[in-house]
């Protein structure tokens, strides 16, 4: 990698929010490792596409619950001098249990996704602190709306993503002052995450979501990833703070 660009690590990355986020940063003039965890065809694609904007970018697999694996990875995203100047902690899985179902919570499930949304924040963040400290850089973190709010996942997912942003609060403390740690939450997006979610219902909820948003749409990848590289790259006196992503829905309802 180029030792001459600055270094960027975004989890989770072979498809969804990380996908387009390592893009964003890619065209801005990052080298980008992205991290992937089984889909290894959708990681290759995904690092064709980076090299299509120019410079040196890498996929690595790893479990971000493991702490091993997640100190290898870290070793090599950081550049020549030990520095990675960008970290997006977006490596996340959900379950299957409808939220009102109590009773059926599996709590294997609930440790698995529990052990991969905070507890890897955690292990990628104390991994890639000193080499962050040292080129004075920024993370996100992707949360999201229900980490803030009821809403339509099962009740796992929304407590990970309120672990999220709590760690990402503290986190902007403990990191200062080199470091500014940021997060977004987003909406309802548009695609695949949703389809699964809402299931034969998608089309109509969404319909209904976008009439009842302001700006008369529902959150696309690309607008998380645009107010990611935005963070990374700007505000610079901006940190601990939640960047809600939906075009004015929770705010106006």
């Amino acid at each position: 990698m180029d030792a001459a660009r600055p270094h960027a690590l975004v989890t989770g990355s072979a498809s969804g929010i990380g996908r387009a986020s390592a893009l964003r940063l890619a065209a801005a003039g990052y080298d980008v490792t992205i991290n992937y965890s089984r889909s290894r065809d959708r990681a290759d694609q995904t690092l064709a596409e980076l090299h299509e904007r120019g410079g040196s970018h890498r996929a690595v697999q790893a479990d971000v619950s493991d702490d091993d694996a997640v100190r290898a990875l870290v070793a090599e995203a950081v550049d020549a001098d030990g520095n990675l100047a960008a970290l997006v902690n977006n490596a996340g899985t959900t379950a299957e249990t409808p939220p009102d179902d109590l009773d059926g919570i599996d709590l294997d499930d609930w440790d698995r996704v529990m052990r991969v949304n905070v507890r890897g924040l955690v292990q990628v963040t104390r991994a890639a602190a000193g080499p962050l400290r040292q080129a004075r850089g920024s993370i996100v973190n992707i949360a999201s709306i229900v980490g803030l709010r009821p809403g339509a996942q099962p009740l796992v997912y929304a407590a990970s993503k309120a672990a999220v942003v709590s760690l990402t609060k503290t986190l902007s403390r403990v990191m200062a002052p080199e470091v500014r740690v940021n997060a977004v939450a987003p909406g309802w997006i548009a695609g695949e995450w949703m389809e699964r979610t809402l299931g034969d219902d998608y089309d109509r909820l969404m319909e209904r979501r976008a009439k009842q948003t302001p700006l008369r749409r529902n959150v696309t990848l690309d607008d998380v990833a645009a107010s990611v590289e935005a963070l990374v790259t700007l505000h610079p006196f901006v940190t601990g703070e939640i960047v809600v992503i939906d075009g004015g829905f929770t705010a106006t309802t």
